[in-house]
């Protein structure tokens, strides 16, 4: 609704706007159209007029939404060599890790709802043809446990060494794991091992003593 505001007000006013740029300030105004309103006037000021995504990206702090698209294309393609080549880019321009990580969210929620609602529409925030591609890629259930794991990596971001450490955690767990059959209900990890040797504190006993008397204490 706030997007939709300052949109019909750059329309009366007769200025030229992207709508990704009126996406972010809608969004960073976190639900006051008073604070969308104040935005839009430092954008105007800012951009000398212009509202577009590069000058409210640079204006509002937040990331390229490229680079987060290539960070979840590669965690798509479980690429992890081509993921932290991406971090460490990024780590230059000294982001917010935390702002990344709901950056990332964000996608992921997009692409669970195209997922779920194939004809919903076009997408304001991120380019629609990404968004499919990567629905059409990646199985409903790996997107869930990915967005999940991404907020719980938000939450916990303050209680890591450093924010650079708790956000490469976060993507290594991303890569690590992967949704068990439906009847599981648990997590597995992507490659080489069964769900119950990834679990701290259980061992799978030796093949040889079958009688849990002789297994070692």
């Amino acid at each position: 609704l706030i997007a939709g505001r300052l949109q019909q007000i750059l329309a009366a006013e007769g200025m030229a706007f992207e709508a990704p740029a009126v996406a972010l300030l809608a969004r960073a105004a976190d639900g006051s159209l008073r604070d969308g309103l104040s935005l839009l006037d430092q954008m105007l000021a800012f951009g000398a007029g212009r509202v577009t995504e590069a000058d409210a990206r640079a204006m509002l702090g937040t990331i390229d939404r490229q680079q987060v698209l290539r960070l979840v294309t590669a965690l798509a393609d479980r690429d992890a060599k081509g993921l932290f080549g991406t971090v460490a880019s990024l780590d230059e321009f000294a982001p917010d890790y935390g702002q990344l990580l709901d950056e990332m969210a964000a996608v992921l929620q997009r692409i669970a709802l195209r997922q779920a609602v194939p004809d919903i529409g076009d997408d304001e925030a991120w380019p629609a043809e990404t968004l499919d591609a990567l629905a059409a890629r990646l199985p409903a259930e790996d997107v869930q446990l990915a967005y999940q794991l991404a907020i719980l990596g938000r939450r916990d971001l303050e209680l890591a060494p450093d924010p650079r450490t708790g956000f490469e955690m976060t993507l290594l767990r991303i890569l690590a794991f992967r949704p068990a059959d439906a009847a599981g209900g648990s997590l597995q990890p992507a490659e080489g091992r069964s769900a119950d040797a990834a679990k701290p504190g259980l061992a799978t006993p030796p093949a040889a003593a079958a009688d849990p008397a002789d297994w070692p204490a």
